[in-house]
């Protein structure tokens, strides 16, 4: 199961000083939509994503057809077929992608201990 590029979605109190931290790591700017409560921040192949009002909790977050600079794979699974295999395998799904579309889809499952992972397709 190809998942695609690998993110955490942290919720901040403060996007600023949080920005400020993860700059301090190592960690430049990718992608800036702070004025809206959210930016993606890079350091190598590692992404965090800060979101401040936007959820409640950390989610970690899989982009199918996507590599870590955002660039479109032509080689990966598509998420409806990754959530048939997840349905196959027993994995209760929170939300679901429309089995019966094509693009852009996402959904939503819990690991054992309740934390959310998304799996986001944006091609």
């Amino acid at each position: 199961m190809k998942l695609g590029a690998f993110s955490i979605s942290l919720a901040v109190k403060d996007i600023h000083k949080s920005k400020e931290f993860y700059e301090k790591l190592g960690f430049m700017v990718f992608a800036d939509q702070i004025e809206k409560g959210y930016l993606i921040m890079k350091n190598g192949n590692a992404l965090v994503g800060l979101f401040q009002g936007m959820f409640e909790n950390n989610i970690l977050t899989f982009n199918p057809g996507w590599d870590e600079s955002a660039n479109n794979l032509d080689d990966f699974d598509d998420i409806r077929t990754i959530q048939k295999q997840l349905k196959k395998e027993g994995i209760k799904l929170e939300t679901e992608a429309d089995e019966n579309s094509s693009g852009p889809a996402s959904f939503l499952i819990l690991d054992p201990d309740g934390n959310v992972v998304l799996i986001d397709q944006h091609v």
